[in-house]
């Protein structure tokens, strides 16, 4: 379903810029991914093949792209918060390690990885640099990056990766039944069939039927546990304040106000805003600035509630 959702995402992207009047090929080669992986490693590994598999028959099918790099999925995996566990977060360390080792068979370009004590709090340094070095590790010692698609030819992951390619091509094909991804999120199905698959895993993690390590299985009786917590420095949110109040004081301050209007007027007019945004960065307008003017045009988002 993710992979669906993600590249029906990315058909509605297509559709409104080449209605735009763009070619497929001047925009394509810099369109990219960003998925979680967690779970069975074949699966994984199955999905993010099927994927790629797609995302070429999509371009090179349905819009005609001719430039290989089109056709190329660009993504970055490698693992999110998903598969983490409070209970003997020290085994996030070793799940960690399955997630890049998927990833990269996956095909990924780029990786992301977890950190294990994301179940806790955003990762701490030790935590942030021990991803790094299992990164490292199966780069430099595993020889994870010596061929692509190591797992190529292999039946049972060919297999595999054919009845997942099967599946999220059912999913988008029913989106575009539907009106496509647009309509679908503005009508709240896609959010409330996420909503529906993140409750059924717990149900299944909560009634034993899918195995976790420390939380339904192998478990142990332990204290409560104390982990380092990110720390808040106070001297380097000082130095960030210091440096937006530096730019409002040294900035002409009647060419920002009038880039910001400008910005507010295309917002509210329905007009391209990107011009306007430019036009406001150059005049050193920060980012809140803009999007304050946007929010005040166009209003704040609200997710739509469907059960």
């Amino acid at each position: 379903q993710e992979m669906a959702y993600a590249l029906a995402i990315a058909r509605a992207y297509i559709e409104h810029v080449l209605a735009r009047g763009l070619g497929i090929d001047e925009f394509a080669p810099g369109l990219s991914f960003n998925f979680d992986v967690f779970g069975n490693l074949w699966e994984e590994v199955a999905k993010l093949r099927a994927g790629r598999r797609l995302w070429a028959k999509l371009l090179r099918d349905r819009y005609a792209a001719r430039d290989p790099r089109s056709m190329q999925m660009r993504m970055i995996a490698g693992g999110g918060g998903a598969g983490l566990t409070v209970e003997q977060p020290e085994n996030n360390i070793v799940r960690g390690a399955y997630y890049a080792l998927a990833s990269a068979l996956g095909g990924a370009q780029t990786m992301a990885l977890c950190c294990w004590d994301e179940a806790y709090t955003i990762p701490s340094e030790q935590a942030s640099r021990l991803s790094l070095r299992t990164m490292q590790v199966l780069m430099e010692e595993v020889g994870l990056c010596d061929t692509a698609d190591p797992l190529g030819g292999s039946h049972f992951v060919e297999t595999t990766t054919d009845a997942m390619e099967r599946r999220i091509a059912e999913v988008m094909d029913r989106v575009e039944a539907e009106g496509g991804m647009v309509r679908a999120i503005e009508d709240g199905r896609v959010q409330a069939e996420v909503s529906r698959g993140a409750y059924e895993r717990h149900r299944r993690i909560a009634s034993g039927e899918l195995r976790k390590v420390g939380v339904n299985c192998h478990v142990e009786k332990e204290p409560p546990r104390t982990v380092e917590l990110h720390p808040y420095r106070e001297e380097e949110a000082a130095r960030a304040v210091e440096r937006v109040r530096r730019v409002r004081r040294e900035r002409d301050g009647r060419t920002a106000s009038a880039t910001l209007a400008a910005v507010r007027a295309a917002a509210a007019g329905g007009r391209n805003v990107m011009p306007a945004i430019l036009e406001a960065v150059e005049a050193r307008a920060t980012v809140g600035e803009i999007c304050t003017e946007m929010k005040d045009a166009l209003g704040a988002y609200r997710e739509p509630i469907r059960f």
